[in-house]
């Protein structure tokens, strides 16, 4: 890995943001199919190729790709936890990006027998999740890109039909059970923040490009805490002094002296390491704005 002793030194200059580190860290240790050179197939029967361990894969093999093939996918028996893309994307993968846009686009009974065993797949692992929570009021994690970079896929109705139930329905038990719900989705998704609220969402991980930092304001500021994902795709292409400007304003727009706002950066492999120090500066600096 390229930086590693590099970046292994930033990890130990900033514990408010790493924690303290102990042991050297295994940076070749893979745990996800997916996430591993090669092909994977999913418990869906999606394949996924990757070219490189340690980046994501793409799906090349969905295995309903004809409406026909929908009657006959089963519902899979073994469980895999609700990975990244769990309903929304799961519906893509299974029968490949155009092929869902013409199903929401036409609306053919066949598309409702699709969500139908998606969801019932999902409600399944969500019991599985609750089910090995034996503490209270623990946050429950769950992701679904639902954007895209400057618009929904589908309308803003459409998704109220067909996928806001689906949400809801997955969100219900964990509100049930006393617990808050987490929900990272990457795009442009303002249109839907109310719908996401509505479903029970306490913390909503938004991206700030795709959706624009006064808009995110308007839409989440005193309703829902904000887990604001800073943007990533201008990290390789910043100067550190943009960076600090850019941090300082999300606290500044998004954040109040009540709280509701935290920062999260992810960092690709083609940010400078200067500018990873940078963000790590920023995120310390201004931690304690509003004391």
């Amino acid at each position: 890995m390229k930086h590693r002793e590099a970046l292994d030194e930033i990890v130990q200059n900033h514990p408010l943001i790493f924690g303290k580190q102990g042991e050297q860290r295994d940076y070749d240790a893979v745990k996800r199919g997916t996430y591993v050179a090669g092909a994977h197939v999913d418990v869906w029967g999606c394949v996924w190729r990757n070219v490189k361990t340690g980046m994501d894969a793409i799906v090349t093999g969905h295995p309903a790709p004809t409406r026909e093939a929908i009657h006959a996918l089963p519902v899979p028996d073994e469980d895999d936890d609700m990975p990244h893309g769990f309903m929304y994307l799961r519906l893509a993968d299974i029968r490949g990006f155009e092929e869902i846009m013409l199903d929401f686009a036409e609306e053919p009974p066949k598309l409702q027998m699709l969500i139908d065993k998606v969801l019932k797949y999902n409600l399944r692992q969500v019991k599985q999740r609750l089910e090995a929570i034996h503490a209270p009021e623990q946050m429950v994690r769950f992701g679904d890109d639902l954007g895209m970079q400057q618009s929904l896929p589908i309308s803003p109705e459409k998704w109220r039909q067909y996928l806001k139930p689906c949400f809801c329905q997955i969100y219900r038990p964990v509100k049930e059970a006393g617990h808050y719900v987490y929900m990272h989705t990457d795009g442009h998704i303002l249109e839907i923040i109310p719908d996401l609220i509505d479903c029970g969402v306490d913390i909503v991980n938004p991206q700030v490009g795709a959706n624009g930092l006064a808009n995110l304001a308007q839409a989440c500021k005193g309703k829902v805490c904000v887990d604001l994902d800073l943007d990533r795709q201008m990290f390789p292409f910043w100067k550190p002094e943009g960076i600090d400007v850019n941090v300082r304003e999300a606290v500044e727009i998004l954040g109040s002296a009540e709280g509701g706002l935290w920062l999260s950066a992810e960092i690709g492999e083609d940010v400078p390491l200067e500018n990873v120090e940078a963000i790590c500066v920023a995120l310390e600096k201004y931690r304690l704005y509003y004391r």
